[in-house]
């Protein structure tokens, strides 16, 4: 599996499947625990059709983490290759406030520091992708 990088401009807008959303509150990393994989996943999730794609990336932050206020920053676009290659934006939020977290998949949400990220469901893909957002921004 190999992950790859790109420039907003470089990839058409309809190519884009998923928005992730690397975030932090109070300086911690947020993560969320699906319950059916049972580990840690940073907020993010499928475009619906004719959705933009930010706002795939505001309504999965709320629906993941339940987060109501925050700043959310483009960061660029990824792709996941293995047979095919799906492409996806990443987005950087610095979240102010939460409120209790929506009925879904996700069983709960934590805070961990740089040191103490936990053991993720997509060990492969995510850690690329915080380093990806740290580089950005200079974290």
């Amino acid at each position: 599996m190999e992950v790859k990088f790109y420039e907003t401009h470089e990839i058409a807008d309809s190519l884009l499947s998923y928005a992730v959303i690397v975030s932090r509150y109070m300086d911690k990393w947020v993560f969320c625990k699906n319950r059916s994989r049972k580990s840690w996943e940073i907020p993010g999730g499928r475009r619906e059709a004719c959705e933009a794609i930010s706002d795939t990336a505001k309504r999965e932050l709320f629906e993941e983490t339940g987060a109501t206020k925050f700043d959310l920053t483009p960061i660029g676009i990824y792709s996941v290759k293995g047979e095919s290659e799906s492409f996806g934006m990443i987005y950087f939020a610095d979240i102010a406030k939460f409120d209790p977290l929506p009925e879904s998949e996700i069983e709960a949400i934590d805070f961990f520091p740089d040191a103490a990220i936990p053991e993720l469901s997509f060990p492969l893909i995510q850690p690329k992708l915080i380093e990806r957002v740290k580089s950005a921004l200079h974290l």
